[in-house]
């Protein structure tokens, strides 16, 4: 359990560093004289390196394990987020934000599989959820808290502060954190393989119908939330609403506050009665079209706030569901390739975050100088795209997935999941 909390405590940091630009993105605009599109460069580079870092993240944690992995991260996150206090360029901004994103790309795969080490396989989903509500803890302090301390010790002293106490956090990991339990011996590992070993290693994890199915419920579930909270979600709130800093930065926090108070109960669920995991993953994806049907298309674009409030609410539960793709990864994986199956999974909600921010900023350059309302109605079509397609695609490897279980089950082989053939089940995989 301390191992656990005390790597948790780098998940809190690394999601802190990646949400810090939501709040501070008119600050930044300001700072760097920076429009739409190039604003939202700083969030698509850093994703898109987390969503690159992924799978190579996996195959370090396999090959060297987490404690060194997860003291790699908080330097290279310190070393980041210090470079971004101190930036005065563009470019030199671009920099920070790449090299803070490398250090969390090898933050969370490093978490969870500390989590499939120390805790039974039954305790995963429970487990990981957890984590995921835990870690969302540095998304709240990236919302009214941080807003404040850059209102009031300014850009500079706020971001040194934060990197420098994550760089020397490293310290505390290294004391800490062990990869196995006391008394386990851990199966060897061959650090010298060929690279052609290990990209055999990376398609096997692909090819398992479970890695892809968790790959598209990563995709399609935590994109939306995550984009809001870094990026867009600030701007839209006062821009496109008319609402106040202070209101805004409330409403970001909701999307927080959501998922740590929907994570663990969505871990208990999907633990005690596995069979529900994606009905409740494609009920969430319906439920969340339904919100941006009524964002955007409501008359005139003012949302009362009340609608505000009771669509990021819902919004809020994609960061626990997208928990689901973890164990669907743990599940269908042995233990030696899990952390490489996690990477796969993972790179599935980035590259949503990458494409969704970058359509964003680019749409809204594109509508000009329409109203703000009517230019931001415009741009997040594409997260309804983007939407639509991953429940599309999780529909596909559901059917898959499952077909694949069935087959595994007529051969007599142990599956992990029981479940009932349907009539819309495919023959076979």
């Amino acid at each position: 359990m301390i191992i656990w909390g005390t790597a948790v405590l780098v998940y809190l940091a690394a999601v802190f560093h990646r949400t810090s630009l939501g709040v501070a993105s008119l600050e930044a605009s300001q700072r760097f004289g920076l429009g739409p599109a190039a604003l939202g460069t700083f969030t698509v580079l850093q994703v898109g390196v987390y969503a690159l870092m992924q799978v190579p993240t996996g195959m370090l944690v396999d090959r060297y394990g987490a404690r060194r992995v997860l003291t790699v991260a908080a330097v290279l996150m310190g070393l980041g987020q210090l470079l971004f206090a101190f930036a005065a360029s563009y470019p030199l901004g671009l920099v920070a934000r790449a090299v803070l994103g490398v250090g969390d790309a090898m933050t969370f795969v490093s978490v969870l599989r500390l989590v499939a080490a120390h805790f039974p396989a039954r305790r995963y989903a429970a487990v990981a959820s957890f984590t995921t509500a835990l870690g969302a803890l540095g998304n709240l302090i990236s919302t009214v808290p941080l807003s404040l301390l850059l209102a009031n010790a300014g850009w500079t002293a706020t971001f040194a502060v934060a990197g420098a106490a994550t760089a020397l956090y490293s310290v505390v990991l290294v004391l800490r954190v062990r990869d196995n339990p006391v008394g386990v011996v851990p199966e060897p590992v061959d650090r010298t393989e060929s690279l052609r070993t290990v990209l055999t290693q990376v398609s096997q994890a692909w090819r398992t119908p479970g890695t892809r199915l968790g790959f598209w419920v990563h995709f399609s579930t935590m994109f939306a939330p995550a984009m809001l909270g870094l990026l867009w979600g600030f701007p839209y709130l006062v821009r496109a609403q008319g609402l106040g800093a202070a209101t805004a930065g409330l409403l970001l926090s909701l999307l927080v506050v959501g998922a740590i108070l929907t994570g663990p109960v969505v871990g208990t669920v999907v633990s005690s009665h596995p069979e529900w995991r994606i009905p409740m993953v494609v009920g969430y994806l319906v439920a969340a079209l339904g919100v941006w049907a009524v964002l955007l298309g409501w008359p005139g674009g003012q949302v009362p706030l009340w609608l505000l409030v009771a669509g990021f609410g819902l919004l809020s539960v994609g960061g626990p569901a997208s928990t689901i793709g973890f164990a669907l990864a743990r599940d269908y994986n042995p233990l030696r390739r899990v952390s490489t199956a996690t990477g796969v999974v993972n790179v599935g909600g980035f590259v949503a975050i990458t494409v969704s921010a970058l359509a964003v900023g680019l749409l809204l350059d594109v509508a000009g100088t329409a109203a703000p309302a009517t230019a931001f109605r415009i741009a997040f079509l594409s997260v309804v795209a983007v939407l639509v397609l991953g429940l599309w695609r999780t529909s596909v490897w559901w059917r898959r997935a499952r077909a694949a279980v069935f087959d595994a089950a007529s051969r007599g082989e142990e599956v992990p999941v029981q479940i009932r053939r349907r009539s819309w089940d495919l023959a076979s995989a």
